[in-house]
């Protein structure tokens, strides 16, 4: 019948638009796919493989996993009754990040969940998302995520740099220096801002010795800068590599505006 290629173009037109704004926005497709419980959102536009580094489910691999994992994700989400809220996105050639916070019920209570979302395509096809976020909110404390990826000769500049050398050498007064007057930094435990708080919250943290971390990949838009890292040593103790992402956003003057930091990584011995 005539009208049948017709439909056929129309379709084909369709998905060719959904992969369009797929390519654009990844992470936010993956947020897509979550809120609907539906991982078809996101096969249709990666014909390839879709993988999934979630900090509780792990490595999510294969359509049936993928799905399966979608439909608990949603299930989780609406028991809590969750509202997502997007943040920022930075974008980079073949990679974007995208900054969430879920607004989610716990113990009775709305609390403000941070958490991130990188997305990386290794060709037009495939799409690997690694999500971050702080167990110990939702699932309790005292869950290690282990490394999802190695070290990298990722090595971000200016007062990044600066911050995570003064991390690493346990020197407070350059890692209060990096930030604003009213700047904040927010690992999982809170938020601490302005020079006073900053610094003792770093000469608490720092007192006992520095925090190496791996660089494993830098996502960076002059604006915003998201580290991915593994946490190798804390304390002077080396710790076995876990996973986690800090995001930095510099203010006018070239230092920090914000920091927010998210992992599971236990302090040693604490």
């Amino acid at each position: 019948m005539p009208w049948l290629p017709d439909l056929a173009n129309a379709a084909e037109l369709a998905r060719q638009h959904s992969r369009q704004v797929g390519y654009s926005d990844p992470a936010g497709q993956y947020l897509s796919a979550l809120n609907s419980g539906h991982a078809r959102d996101l096969e249709d536009i990666w014909s390839g493989e879709v993988v999934v580094h979630d900090p509780h489910a792990g490595e999510v691999r294969g359509h049936r996993h993928l799905r399966q994992f979608m439909s608990d994700s949603r299930k989780m989400l609406e028991r809590r009754h969750a509202r997502v809220e997007r943040g920022a996105t930075i974008v980079t050639p073949g990679r974007a990040v995208l900054e969430l916070t879920v607004h989610l019920e716990v113990d009775g209570r709305m609390v403000d969940w941070p958490a991130a979302v990188v997305a990386e395509s290794p060709d037009e096809e495939s799409v690997v998302f690694r999500s971050y976020f702080h167990q110990g909110t939702v699932y309790g404390e005292g869950v290690v995520r282990p490394a999802i990826l190695g070290a990298a000769q990722a090595h971000p500049g200016d007062v990044v740099g600066r911050f995570l050398a003064a991390l690493d050498a346990a020197d407070v007064a350059t890692a209060v220096a990096s930030f604003e007057p009213d700047g904040s930094f927010s690992p999982p435990t809170g938020t601490y801002r302005g020079t006073a708080e900053l610094r003792e919250y770093f000469q608490s943290t720092l007192a006992e010795g520095g925090i190496s971390l791996e660089n494993c990949a830098v996502t960076d838009d002059g604006v915003r800068c998201a580290v991915e890292y593994n946490c190798v040593r804390w304390d002077g103790q080396a710790v076995k590599p876990q996973a986690g992402i800090g995001i930095y956003e510099r203010g006018p003057d070239d230092l920090l505006a914000t920091v927010r930091v998210i992992d599971d990584v236990p302090r040693p011995g604490r």
